[in-house]
């Protein structure tokens, strides 16, 4: 007979730690990079980390430890979920530190006519 168990516990190989020791896991790898995202920073942008991602995802038999995380805004979280699950790329939204579109398809960033 299988043990009972909640709605919200998981079991299998996507198993990931939940409830305050999820949550102070979370916060010390967000600590890692100072709440900042990774790809953003390799860019010369500053933006907050809103997501630790897995770079190999639980659901594709990744791990839950440090060395297959990484700190991500919504944006770079989203395109590379895209890009591992075989779904279209969100445009690109906001503007850089100096102020200009950050989508390559925005207006401003198109070479003027000849």
């Amino acid at each position: 007979m299988a043990a009972h168990r909640s709605a919200w516990q998981r079991s299998g190989p996507d198993h990931r730690i939940r409830g305050g020791k999820g949550q102070r896991m979370r916060q010390r790898r967000l600590d890692r990079t100072d709440g900042l995202c990774e790809m953003c920073d390799a860019e010369g942008l500053t933006t907050l980390a809103t997501v630790v991602d897995h770079i190999v995802p639980l659901a594709k038999g990744g791990q839950d430890v440090d060395a297959n995380t990484r700190n991500l805004c919504d944006r770079h979280h989203a395109e590379v979920t895209s890009e591992q699950f075989g779904r279209a790329a969100p445009k690109a939204k906001g503007v850089d530190r100096n102020g200009w579109p950050t989508d390559a398809s925005h207006p401003w960033n198109q070479p003027e006519p000849t």
